[in-house]
């Protein structure tokens, strides 16, 4: 199933939505690099970052969404990185020409099934003293995700909501240590629940729903094409976000967990 994705939803919350990747780059040291690819780079901004941080590196974004890939074109003014087409579950190291001295994935194994096989497929693709970085959301569980699961149960659509839903998987956290750990790599795993403050100003009706329309939403709407029947969704959902995650004199608190990874092949 494919998922249709919208650039400017997307950014819409950007300074909270890059925190995590700067929190993970700040644990892969990498010093001089030659190659860096970073898998679902999404609309651009986060890997334009690592262009900036190993200027003399070769740095390949990759995504399967159009859309994504067009916004991060026009912001590489000066084509500083490679832009690849291609679904990160079809991504072959070998394509590289040399192995990945830094691969990063972030926020982006959660749509993919069978993403633990591809973890030790890349961690082989990396060069003596590479890194492999990885984050992926750990919120699955939490009110935003169970009731969007809830409206889809109660919704006429739900046999065909159930397969947009049930697209999103994450191992728990020691999972993935084990994992690479298991490869001959050097694993430290952490996880951080953020409490994002959403929409201080009042500007937003629902902004947990604004932010879900740009990630775990997108499979859902894409599914309903009837309008009617979306709308039923949407305002089914929307009032139970709003109990959920009620609005507060600073705004409205969005407690978010994810899990990182950050993986290290022995120089020698």
């Amino acid at each position: 199933m494919s998922t249709t994705w919208d650039p400017q939803q997307y950014a819409r919350f950007s300074d909270h939505r890059s925190r995590p990747f700067g929190d993970l780059m700040a644990r892969v040291g990498a010093v001089d690099p030659g190659v860096v690819v970073d898998l679902g780079c999404g609309n651009g901004p986060l890997t334009l970052s690592l262009a900036e941080r190993w200027p003399e590196a070769r740095i390949i974004g990759v995504d399967h969404s159009p859309q994504m890939l067009e916004a991060a074109r026009v912001l590489d003014t000066s084509g500083r990185v490679e832009w690849v087409e291609s679904d990160v579950a079809q991504w072959d190291p070998a394509t590289l020409g040399a192995p990945a001295d830094v691969i990063v994935t972030n926020a982006t194994l959660q749509w993919v099934p069978g993403h633990l096989d591809l973890l030790t497929q890349w961690a082989a693709g990396l060069a003596p003293g590479g890194w492999l970085a990885m984050q992926v959301p750990g919120n699955l569980d939490a009110p935003s995700h169970a009731l969007m699961r809830e409206v889809a149960r109660d919704h006429p659509d739900a046999d065909l909501l159930r397969p947009a839903l049930e697209r999103l998987v994450v191992e728990p956290p020691a999972v993935y240590v084990e994992l690479l750990g298991s490869v001959g790599l050097d694993v430290d795993g952490w996880e951080t629940t953020y409490q994002h403050v959403l929409d201080p100003a009042g500007e937003q009706a629902n902004p947990v729903l604004e932010w879900v329309r740009g990630t775990g939403l997108r499979p859902v709407l894409d599914a309903l094409t009837d309008r009617a029947r979306r709308d039923a969704f949407l305002a089914d959902y929307d009032a139970r976000l709003r109990a959920a995650y009620p609005r507060t004199p600073i705004g409205v608190v969005f407690p978010f967990r994810r899990i990182f990874l950050v993986a290290h092949r022995p120089a020698g």
